[in-house]
């Protein structure tokens, strides 16, 4: 197998240190400030609705402009101040004021309700919110307010021009961000991530990545998210690319943009991966099954080719299918935030498409493996980083067991809840990942599933819902899948296997909804996967529901609420 050494992609740190920080890696504000004095001129920020653009040197001008602007209204170092919105240029300008300002921000997601919203900044804190003015207008006057729209009674962040800020930028194992996953009642989980965290992260992320300062990203996923933060910002603004931002997540809106946007970098999670390369293949079966079997046959040799010498024959081989992504200027696509099937990963790369995968948890800021474009392993989820150590506890006759990490990228704990801390992060700093999975000699990371998912049939086995689910994922009439565990014995304790499915819009149309079809159709695909499972990871009942499955703002699916209404006894 291919390996390749780790790429040295901070020794540019070196002619600052010292000077412009101090310590092993510049502080947010430094490490932003750093990129616009080596590439001032370059795009950083550009939104289409409304238009702006902003090159490095005018996107700092306006994080000092509003960090001065906070600071003569009040903020002092340490506030907590949240940002909720759409992905846009104002958003990120209001994430980057809020840290320089010496502050501490919080970013929401935009999904949540009114009182969800006031629910986490209650419990964190938070003092004053930019937003959008409609839902600044909703949540309650207690908060001091600025928009990040314009369009109404709130100073506006592009007019929020204080000149330059007195306050020292926070750096170091101070606190930058605090990220909630879960709980919108009860105790939820803050995040807490410092300025090294996530500036160490975005630098040794490039250890496996090769980025240009020509790049052009495209933030598609709601940057409040680690992933889309850390994947798509910070590793921009870490190598002087530009961020270009999508609107919504609908395919043909997608495709504009990608186009538009003259977009390099594509990150995104397998849902909309999987949906690409199936719309696009289904569309070559159209044109007859001779047409489709020469295509196929051609795509498998520049994969193989590919693999075999690094010769990369399928980009100019297959441009006439890629351009109908408006994948023509990207170069690179990188997938995270879920298990990508093995099939999707290995034809994007056939087409010629240079397709990694990687794998991380907000609570480690979030990226921990990355796939070496030039040396990806298709069913390893990415290969560690420099300064990181992987451990696997209490691994199975497989070699599988829990992953725990352990690097500068840990967070450093859950705000205001040590019980939850240290359920997952250990004294001397190894963080319990959840997930289960192997390593191999040269650091490739390999992923089975979820802990907390395992699915124990009566025979004692393990199932991860993961690996079953994987099978499912290029069936263009499905529109979502989950694998859900039932109790099937009581008094054993012992599970059953249940897919949940929910038709693809376009099937249904195609049937005249007719849901005894849909039914029929359905088991029979699930009874042909079946027979290329081992016998204990068989599905041993179906449901096909009709409406959408509960989902994340980054389209995970919610396991636990699939499994609460439907999982349960018939």
């Amino acid at each position: 197998m291919k390996n390749v050494e780790y790429r040295d992609a901070w020794s540019f740190l070196d002619e600052y240190r010292g000077k412009d920080f101090q310590g092993q890696w510049p502080g947010v504000t430094e490490l932003f400030s750093i990129t616009a004095r080596r590439f001032p001129d370059n795009l950083c920020f550009h939104s289409f609705e409304p238009d702006r653009r902003l090159t490095y040197k005018e996107a700092r001008k306006c994080i000092e402009g509003v960090a001065a602007y906070l600071e003569k209204d009040g903020v002092k170092k340490g506030d907590k101040l949240a940002v909720i919105g759409h992905n846009s240029t104002e958003w990120t300008i209001a994430y980057f004021a809020v840290i320089r300002a010496g502050a501490i921000v919080v970013p929401l997601d935009n999904q949540l309700k009114d009182d969800e919203v006031e629910h986490f900044m209650d419990f964190g804190g938070v003092s004053r919110v930019f937003g959008e003015d409609d839902r600044l207008r909703s949540i309650s006057d207690k908060y001091i307010k600025y928009s990040i729209e314009g369009e109404g009674d709130y100073p506006f962040i592009m007019n929020m021009d204080g000149g330059v800020p007195q306050v020292k930028a926070s750096s170091g194992s101070e606190l930058a961000a605090i990220l909630f996953t879960s709980g919108t009642t009860g105790t939820p989980k803050g995040v807490m991530l410092t300025h090294d965290n996530l500036v160490s992260d975005c630098l040794l992320t490039q250890a496996n990545l090769e980025l240009r300062s020509t790049d052009r990203f495209y933030a598609i996923l709601p940057i409040h998210h680690a992933y889309a933060m850390e994947a798509v910002i910070y590793l921009a603004i870490s190598s002087g690319a530009a961020v270009v931002f999508g609107k919504k997540l609908v395919m043909s809106r997608m495709k504009k943009e990608l186009k538009d946007g003259d977009v390099t970098v594509l990150m995104a999670v397998p849902m909309i991966y999987n949906k690409m390369i199936s719309a696009l293949m289904d569309g070559v079966r159209k044109k007859g099954i001779a047409v489709y079997g020469l295509i196929r046959a051609a795509m498998i040799f520049s994969g193989f080719l590919k693999d075999m010498t690094g010769r990369n024959v399928g980009k100019k081989m297959f441009h006439f299918l890629s351009s109908k992504l408006s994948l023509d200027s990207v170069r690179l696509c990188i997938s995270g935030g879920g298990p990508l099937p093995s099939s999707t990963f290995r034809m994007f790369n056939e087409l010629g498409i240079n397709f990694v995968q990687g794998y991380g948890l907000t609570e480690a800021s979030p990226i921990t493996h990355v796939n070496p474009v030039e040396a990806y392993r298709i069913s390893s989820v990415g290969k560690k980083f420099p300064m990181e150590e992987v451990k696997i506890i209490n691994p199975d006759s497989e070699g599988n067991g829990v992953i725990c990490i352990k690097g500068p990228m840990v967070m450093k704990g859950y705000y205001n809840n040590e019980e939850a801390t240290r359920e997952v992060l250990s004294e001397d700093g190894w963080l319990n990942t959840g997930d289960v999975g192997h390593q191999d000699e040269d650091g490739y990371l390999y992923l089975t599933g979820r802990e907390k998912n395992v699915i124990i049939t009566e025979g004692g086995k393990n199932v991860f819902p993961e690996e079953i689910e994987d099978k499912f994922q290029l069936y263009s009439e499905i529109g979502q899948c989950c694998v859900v565990g039932y109790m099937k014995n009581k008094e054993r304790r012992s599970e059953g296997i249940q897919m949940v499915i929910v038709p693809s819009e376009d099937y249904m149309n195609g049937i005249s909804g007719d849901k005894d079809i849909a039914e029929k159709h359905f088991a029979k695909i699930v009874a042909d996967v079946n027979h290329s499972l081992q016998s204990y990871k068989r599905i041993d009942r179906v449901k096909v529901v009709y409406k959408a499955l509960p989902m994340t703002s980054t389209k995970k699916i919610i396991r636990k609420d699939v499994a609460r209404l439907y999982g349960g006894d018939e």
